[in-house]
């Protein structure tokens, strides 16, 4: 236990706690937040529907992750330099977001909010890179949790409290009160230290090569694809479990009131001390057994909103409910991101992270979309039962976890070329939606993400069928 407290209490802890706030802090400024400020506005709501396009970057971070990851800039190092143009770039864009008139500046605006989303998305790949080099190879766990709940921290920041603040002061005040605490949170960067990595391998490489070096370094191991898919599925069970939540609750009964301030507060809480908990267990289980331990345990969400369904409206039972799987979804949080810090290349830690990360838009946009069909075809019941079965493929796949770690490394055919370069442009085409539902061609997007589906798909059947999984070779994996 003191060990544990030592960590906790470390330097390093406390620099990912401020990194985690400054990731976190930008994004409702592009999302709820500035949804909010516009329809105060009077802005019509298409207009506003069409600011989900600033968003984009988010999920195509990983195409400009290379350059941050081996062109360093002139000064402060590799990480803390990209890190300060990012964070700079954030505060110049909410300061000047500050400045715009909704209803007569919305070209101004649009620009500013997409280049704030393109610094945050730009931070967040250096910020995850900085995060994973500094802490130890047993620290990852608890960093994960620590630089979580300094996520949650800085939304509820950027979120709740700004619109509170909105009630009271004016719209440019507040963008400025939140640019004023980004320059603040930012000093967390100017007074850690730069990791300490050793980068001659990447030195000696061409401008061209070390674009495409992450990349090449990642789809080399045997196990990649594998890693991917793990990495796509493994929440699964809890997206699908609460991606209907509001809807369901409402149909049960409960008012907006009460879902809100449940969902919101205690939810928010337990998430906390559940991605927490689950950093200070890794260091006691160890990675694998925590994936294990926590896959089953956020698996059985969706039990507790059939206990809901059952008993019907009940605040109490929904506190109860609410707290446990908020819980259970912060364990399972610290627990993947704890495994993808690991996986990583110290080498190529952003770039290789960036694209771990972007692979999560997987499911969040083809399959989460399908759950008010399943809900409608199977009834909440059955639909919360297939929520919990959803665990069943990431923890089939987590069997193979110590072939992943042997990172093996062998010489790509060009099939196997083939194969990540699917699944890199299948991220693409699924990262566009946003741009096709600007356009008004929402059909057209969402073939366009059916398509990048399809890609990684043929990728996954590729691995198969050489069997790289479950096949011949498990035994000499």
């Amino acid at each position: 236990m003191g060990n544990l407290l030592k960590v906790f209490a470390s330097r390093r802890m406390l620099t990912v706690l401020f990194l985690g706030f400054c990731s976190g802090l930008p994004l409702a400024l592009t999302g709820g937040t500035l949804q909010a400020w516009m329809k105060d506005a009077g802005v019509d709501l298409a207009t506003i529907g069409r600011f989900a396009l600033v968003g984009l970057p988010y999920t195509a971070k990983f195409l400009w992750s290379p350059f941050l990851d081996n062109i360093p800039p002139p000064f402060w190092g590799r990480r803390r330099g990209w890190a300060t143009v990012a964070q700079l770039g954030l505060v110049v864009s909410i300061l000047a977001m500050s400045q715009m008139d909704p209803t007569t500046q919305i070209g101004g605006l649009i620009s500013l909010a997409l280049a704030l989303a393109f610094f945050s998305a730009s931070q967040d790949i250096v910020l995850d890179a900085f995060r994973t080099e500094l802490l130890k190879n047993e620290e990852l766990g608890a960093g994960a949790g620590v630089f979580v709940t300094g996520y949650r921290l800085a939304a509820l920041v950027s979120g709740a409290l700004a619109l509170i603040l909105a009630d009271r002061l004016p719209w440019k005040s507040v963008y400025m009160i939140m640019g004023v605490l980004m320059s603040l949170s930012s000093l967390a960067v100017y007074f850690s230290p730069e990791p300490k990595v050793e980068l001659t391998s990447v030195d000696t490489m061409s401008f061209r090569e070390r674009f495409g070096a992450p990349f090449s370094e990642f789809f080399s191991r045997e196990g990649a694809v594998e890693i991917l898919l793990f990495v796509m599925i493994y929440k699964l069970p809890t997206l699908m479990a609460t991606a209907l939540t509001t809807v369901f609750l409402m149909e049960v009964g409960f008012t907006k009131t009460e879902i809100g301030a449940v969902t919101k507060v205690a939810g928010l809480i337990a998430t906390i001390v559940g991605t927490l908990s689950g950093g200070a267990l890794m260091m006691r289980l160890g990675t694998r057994r925590a994936l294990w331990f926590f896959g089953v345990l956020q698996a059985t969400a969706g039990l507790g909103f059939i206990l809901i369904s059952a008993v019907g409206k009940s605040v109490v039972v929904l506190t109860a409910v609410i707290i446990m799987e908020n819980f259970m979804m912060g364990l399972g949080v610290a627990a993947i991101q704890g495994f993808m810090m690991a996986t990583c290349s110290r080498q190529f830690t952003a770039t290789q992270f960036a694209l771990l990360s972007s692979i999560t838009a997987v499911t969040r946009v083809v399959l989460l979309a399908q759950a008010g069909v399943l809900a409608e075809r199977l009834g909440w019941t059955s639909y919360f039962i297939f929520s919990v079965l959803l665990a069943i493929p990431g923890l089939f796949l987590l069997a193979r976890y110590d072939h992943w770690q042997s990172l093996k490394h062998h010489v790509m055919s060009r099939w196997e070329k083939a194969q990540g370069f699917a699944f890199l442009l299948g991220l693409i085409a699924i990262g566009s939606e946003p741009i096709w539902a600007w356009q008004n061609q929402r059909a057209l997007g969402t073939h366009m993400a059916q398509a990048g589906a399809v890609l990684i798909l043929c990728a996954v059947v590729f691995t198969v069928v050489r069997g790289r999984l479950w096949g011949r070779r498990l035994g000499n994996g």
